[in-house]
């Protein structure tokens, strides 16, 4: 199968990327290489016959006719998204018009390409999105594929947007679709302006951890690859026009968490003083808007398509600390992106 990845120079986009290849499938990497994007993460495939780059922004429609016309792919998986919330309260506009109108472009030009192929019933348009859709959750509940949309910051409400256009473009056109929306993804390669490379960069540099109100909201942490896995077999043997919810099955508090990777780096990192990490941990200002918790109840993915998350958030932490430590070359380098190490969202 030739696949069209959107965003795939990004953290969970490379991550399908790698998977994808190494089980192999062609892979075009769509991405217009923006501040989050770092093409070092599709690095262990980049040289393999089945992986090709097109540096391409899907706000740019042309471009887009460009690269299906070339490519000829069986399938889209879109993972092409401005995703941080604290820049997207600082500036939201960016948020609109990628993750908005980007979408609308891609859903027209994947549309385009279907109608001029024959509508070919294989073909497949694969948005991948988020949990915070749905807004927040109390103490108990969790979010089903059911739970009715109420995004409350401009990055989730950018989210549901686009959400809709593509189940309005399946019901409307008959685009062959599928959705997924996903819980708070951790591992490798993530860029170091998100909670868990923050504290871990952080912590080995002697810095307060930083957490924001009183660390209580909760959130359902997926390791990456896992994620990947699963929007591999959504594209594959997910049911057409359906969404299916993607998640860990690892809920924890921000403060909970924190203190996990403190315990693990104490372990790995030891500091030279002799004091624990946790030490380090300060709470900051909370930001506007901040969800209590998020929680996904997997049963559709897991009943109608067998599959469940395979590494624990203990395991999964662990491994994550050690590929920062083991990769400096990596990340030292993106310390220095535009708004890296600064309060956003404030």
């Amino acid at each position: 199968m030739k696949l069209l990845v959107t965003g795939g120079a990004g953290f969970i986009g490379s991550a399908v990327v790698r998977l994808a290849v190494t089980r192999g499938h062609e892979v075009v990497n769509l991405d217009a290489l923006t501040y989050a994007a770092c093409l070092e993460n599709v690095a262990p495939v980049a040289d393999s016959s089945l992986y090709s780059f097109e540096k391409a922004d899907i706000r740019d429609r042309p471009a887009l006719d460009r690269i299906f016309a070339a490519h000829k792919p069986d399938a889209v998986m879109h993972l092409a998204a401005e995703s941080h919330v604290d820049r997207s309260i600082d500036g939201p506009a960016a948020f609109i018009e990628t993750n908005v109108t980007g979408t609308f472009n891609m859903l027209e030009a994947a549309r385009s390409y279907w109608e001029s192929a024959g509508r070919p019933e294989t073909f497949r348009f694969h948005h991948i999105s988020t949990d915070e859709v749905f807004g927040t959750l109390g103490a108990t509940g969790q979010f089903t594929e059911e739970t009715p949309y109420a995004p409350n910051s401009p990055y989730s409400a950018s989210k549901a947007a686009s959400d809709h256009l593509v189940r309005a473009w399946h019901e409307t056109y008959g685009l062959p679709v599928v959705l997924t929306n996903c819980s708070n993804n951790y591992g490798p390669y993530h860029f170091p302006e998100k909670l868990i490379p923050v504290v871990i960069l952080n912590a080995l540099a002697g810095k307060p951890l930083p957490i924001y109100g009183d660390g209580s909201n909760v959130r359902d942490w997926l390791y990456v690859e896992d994620h990947a896995d699963a929007l591999l077999l959504v594209l594959e043997k997910g049911a057409l026009g359906r969404s299916y919810n993607i998640g860990g099955e690892n809920e924890r508090s921000n403060l909970e968490l924190v203190q996990t990777l403190c315990d693990i780096l104490d372990e790995k990192r030891p500091r030279e003083d002799g004091k624990a990490y946790a030490a380090q941990i300060t709470f900051v200002r909370d930001r506007p808007g901040h969800d209590a918790r998020y929680a996904i109840d997997p049963e559709r993915i897991r009943t109608e398509l067998g599959w469940r998350p395979s590494v624990t958030v203990e395991e999964g932490l662990a491994r994550t600390v050690q590929w920062y430590l083991d990769n400096e070359d990596w990340w030292r380098p993106l310390l220095n992106r535009d708004g890296v190490g600064k309060r956003l969202g404030a």
